[in-house]
């Protein structure tokens, strides 16, 4: 009876730390930073790093999803310092976003909030959609290239373009050796869900 009931709370204790520790980094006791998020911000005490997942206007709150299934509610008021947007009803639903806040995990109240700018490439690193076009007619091999969707796999499953083959941005590291060409020569296309 007693081996069960501590096979149980090992049990329980593990789970819990797993779950804890599978959405990322954290100064305070639940996760501050999304995983892919990690990739260029390092956890701060009083900053949230995620994805946008609603604001509540009636009852002042942003929601700001920081693991598979943890999101953080922070109220905010009128004196919300904005950068990035011009208000928060413009800011789309799954923006990269940071809220910097005062208070603990349990009443946190947002002081500024950051929208991740869309990221800069430079012009011939870009493929056209008329280039695209041309180099799907070809496929992959005749055309001597990698489509890569670098989207969430459930998006890849959703649809993609034929000939793709998934790696999620935050799986990069990770799969990168199995995925990514090792001829040199080779061009590398990658998309995503839109500019970010």
């Amino acid at each position: 009876m007693v081996s069960r009931r501590l096979s149980a709370l090992i049990a329980v204790v593990v789970l819990s730390m797993v779950l804890i520790t599978s959405a990322g980094p954290s100064f305070a006791e639940k996760p501050t930073v999304l995983k892919p998020c990690v990739q260029c911000h390092q956890p701060e005490k009083d900053v949230v790093r995620g994805t946008l997942v609603s604001v509540t206007e009636k009852f002042k709150t942003i929601n700001v999803q920081v693991g598979q299934k943890l999101v953080w509610i922070i109220a905010y008021g009128d004196d919300l310092k904005i950068s990035g947007a011009d208000k928060l009803s413009t800011i789309p639903r799954d923006k990269e976003i940071g809220v910097r806040f005062t208070g603990d995990e349990k009443k946190p109240y947002a002081v500024s909030l950051t929208v991740k700018p869309p990221a800069k490439v430079a012009p011939e690193k870009l493929v056209s959609l008329e280039d695209m076009v041309k180099f799907a007619a070809e496929g992959p091999e005749k055309g001597n290239y990698l489509l890569v969707d670098s989207r969430p796999k459930a998006r890849y499953l959703e649809g993609h373009i034929p000939g793709a083959v998934s790696q999620p941005n935050d799986k990069f590291d990770e799969l990168k050796d199995a995925v990514l060409p090792s001829e040199k020569d080779k061009l590398v296309i990658f998309y995503c869900g839109g500019v970010t």
